[in-house]
């Protein structure tokens, strides 16, 4: 917000104490940032160093990218943990130590990552190495990396932040970002001429800029991941910490720096060609360079980068027990949604038809596809396409819902064996995309994996791939097994999470600023609120304000639980066996006549219809609920199955009430105005008789029954050659 708005809601403020003779906290803007600075909770100062090339033998000044110096902006790390840990906020998602957690069927189930495989093979590491971490909690330390653009429209501004997140916090807490993936870097870009772009001594120097950045900004930790810390915990305890390098979330162009391969190498356990499958060796060894060598690769896959990496190690090698081609997590908003759905089956089938029918007619289709997409109906929680697919710019979100309609669209357009690959892995997708896996989880993704790598030769073999499927994006899949156990559910380590996180802590801030120069500017924003975070928090742990979420009220909490409760004098008392065989829901009338579709006029016949044999029977019990009234004090509820409610003879069935026709009085109306509810029309000889039923809303504020019930009438509107139009009223 500028200035000057702050000070004038600042003025609006001060003048409403006036009345009570009282003073505003804050008399400018400048007092207002003043003590936001000077809070102590929450605090973690950026600080910066430079990094200048131009000094080092290896690397002669002879380029304005060589000689160029760097800042990069950090926080100290172990600052910024020692805050997540002292969060009450975190405390009811937040595990102390590893655990396994086992679902009544007996299987093993993954969700967060404190129950994966990972951090209990590591507590047993720990423990092993030295008897005295005994007791000591854990801290795995998750970081992501991601460059974003924050220009509008003109101009090319971007930024490189590094995230930080603790592996203790559920994976919830850290999906809704509360505080628990915070920023503690800014790295630098290089920049270069366009005849730079594929040098190899330029790439080589961003690789050893990045990773000598994350190492110089991770240093604080060292200490902590081989001597125990004490931290204050969530709960108030205080616990020896241990730090360790768990996980990195990354798309694939940043795990291909950060695991110093190239483009189209697997970053994980092989680093090599997806196209090659030879087991993973250590990295930097010579047995990598002559493998390499006798499988023929040599400079077009990349033996230049061998080399390099040779003498140039990634940042893991500065930190104990630190690998980062298993620290490397599953991504499934670049790897699955946007990438195995959106970049390559949906383009293959573009491409498919294209090959198949030319390009007019594949045009046509793809008309056709997209009339499809938009013709899906409104239901909850599926995004309707009113103008197909055709967009500028897609996002995560936009494939998540074309996912749930591009099957059927697709339908017949394209051979069986397609459709088949992309509904096989829609089935890996949803799977992966599970909160909770469990061992049939995992085997049901294996068969589906195995079902699309089976029907996706249809590609190969339409000429869509004759090359086949060397794709490092389709190739993680083969690993998500593997890192589900070792992580947990793969939506708590996406790098959706670090991208929704470039909004608060970078894109907003940036807004905000003067836009010249403005990494200063955000840095204080991210700083400022920080601290008002911080602060709130310690608010809370001493009473001084409420949580941020209150505590859920009994009525909630019950109902949360599967209770029924009613009000008994101005309290919630549980109802026992409150269910029934009947079920009150909402109903939404159509706005408009269904054309081409004629519905049966009988309720049997429409039960028939639809399907539902009981609707005859759930309609008059929900009239009996909807039109009887409560009775009045004394008087016994009547049930609408009771005796007095069944008996035959010549009565009109009703749910409100059964009176004999011989005692409802007749009268003649000339106008009067009344809400019809249904509508019938019968032959009775040459008269056509029209029957409607309405509630008479002018007779029910000045009369009521012997009983006090609302009066519903009938009226008939006879229409005959010889009489008159009539109204009777019963």
């Amino acid at each position: 917000m500028p200035a000057k708005k702050i000070d004038y809601l600042l003025e609006i403020w001060a003048f409403d104490k006036m009345k009570n003779d009282s003073l505003a906290p804050f008399g400018s803007y400048t007092e207002m940032y003043s003590a936001i600075d000077a809070i102590e909770f929450g605090d973690a100062p950026w600080q910066s160093f430079s990094m200048n090339f131009a000094d080092d033998p290896g690397h002669s000044a002879d380029t304005s990218w060589k000689s160029a110096t760097y800042d990069v902006w950090y926080r100290d790390p172990t600052r910024v943990i020692s805050n997540m840990l002292d969060n009450p906020d975190f405390d009811g998602q937040f595990d102390y130590s590893a655990f396994v957690e086992v679902n009544d069927k007996g299987q093993r189930v993954w969700n967060d990552f404190m129950g994966a495989n990972y951090i209990w093979r590591r507590s047993t590491e720990l423990y092993e190495e030295d008897n005295s971490r005994e007791g000591c909690m854990p801290c795995p330390v998750i970081l992501g990396s991601d460059k974003t653009t924050v220009s509008v429209a003109t101009g090319h501004v971007e930024y490189h932040p590094l995230y930080l997140s603790i592996g203790n916090v559920h994976n919830t807490v850290r999906r809704a970002h509360r505080n628990a993936v915070v920023p503690i870097g800014f790295l630098a870009i290089p920049k270069s001429d366009r005849k730079y772009d594929n040098d190899v001594a330029f790439r080589k120097f961003k690789r050893e800029l990045y990773h000598t950045s994350l190492s110089r900004i991770l240093k604080p930790l060292h200490e902590g991941m081989v001597m125990p810390v004490i931290q204050r915990c969530p709960d108030g305890h205080f616990r020896r910490i241990l730090y360790d390098l768990a996980a990195f979330i990354a798309d694939y162009p940043e795990q291909v720096a950060l695991a110093g391969i190239v483009q189209g190498w697997c970053p994980k356990y092989s680093p090599f060609p997806v196209s090659i499958y030879i087991p993973a060796v250590e990295l930097g060894s010579s047995q990598r360079s002559s493998i390499i060598l006798q499988k023929g690769t040599g400079y077009d896959y990349g033996i230049h980068m061998v080399l390099i990496m040779i003498s140039s190690y990634p940042f893991t090698h500065d930190f104990p027990c630190a690998d980062i081609h298993e620290m490397l997590t599953p991504d499934l908003l670049h790897q699955v949604i946007k990438g195995t759905f959106k970049d390559h089956l949906v383009t293959w089938v573009g491409e498919y038809l294209v090959l198949e029918h030319g390009r007019k007619r594949a045009d046509e289709i793809l008309d056709d596809i997209d009339r499809r997409i938009a013709a899906a109906p409104s239901f909850p929680g599926l995004r309707r396409f009113p103008h197909g697919r055709r967009f500028k710019q897609w996002t995560g979100d936009d494939s998540k819902a074309l996912m749930k309609v591009y099957l059927p669209a697709i339908k017949g357009h394209v051979p069986d064996e397609m459709v088949q690959a992309i509904s096989s892995f829609l089935d890996f997708c949803y799977l992966a995309r599970r909160a909770d896996i469990t061992e049939d989880t995992l085997r049901s993704m294996d068969i589906a994996l195995q079902r699309f790598h089976l029907y996706r030769d249809a590609f190969r073999e339409s000429g869509v791939r004759p090359n086949g499927f060397s794709l490092p994006r389709q190739h993680a899949l083969s690993h998500y097994r593997t890192l589900i156990e070792d992580f947990g559910a793969p939506g708590g380590l996406c790098s959706s999470i670090t991208e929704s996180r470039h909004i608060t802590a970078v894109k907003k801030p940036w807004r905000r600023s003067n836009r010249y120069e403005a990494l200063g500017q955000m840095l204080l924003t991210n700083q400022r609120l920080d601290k008002l975070a911080g602060t709130r928090a310690e608010f809370v742990r001493k009473g001084l304000l409420n949580p941020s979420r209150m505590p859920p009220l009994p009525v909630a909490e019950a109902v949360r639980q599967g209770q029924v409760l009613q009000e008994v004098d101005g309290d919630w008392e549980t109802v026992d066996n409150p269910w029934t065989d009947f079920v009150e829901g909402n109903v939404t009338l159509a706005r408009q006549h269904v054309r081409g579709r004629q519905y049966p006029n009988t309720m049997q016949e429409l039960a028939e219809h639809i399907q539902q044999p009981d609707l005859p029977e759930l309609a008059r019990r929900f009239l009996f609920d909807q039109l009887r009234p409560p009775p009045e004090n004394g008087q016994p509820e009547q049930d609408a199955d009771s005796d007095s409610n069944n008996e035959s003879g010549d009565r009109l069935r009703s749910a409100a009430q059964d009176i004999h026709l011989d005692d409802c009085p007749l009268t003649i109306l000339v106008n009067e105005a009344c809400d019809a509810n249904a509508f019938a029309r019968f032959q009775a000889g040459e008269s056509m008789v029209s029957v409607v039923i309405v509630h008479w809303w002018w007779l029910m504020s000045q009369k009521q029954g012997s009983e006090g019930w609302p009066l519903f009438v009938f009226a008939f509107y006879f229409r005959s050659r010889t009489a008159p139009k009539r109204t009777h009223v019963h």
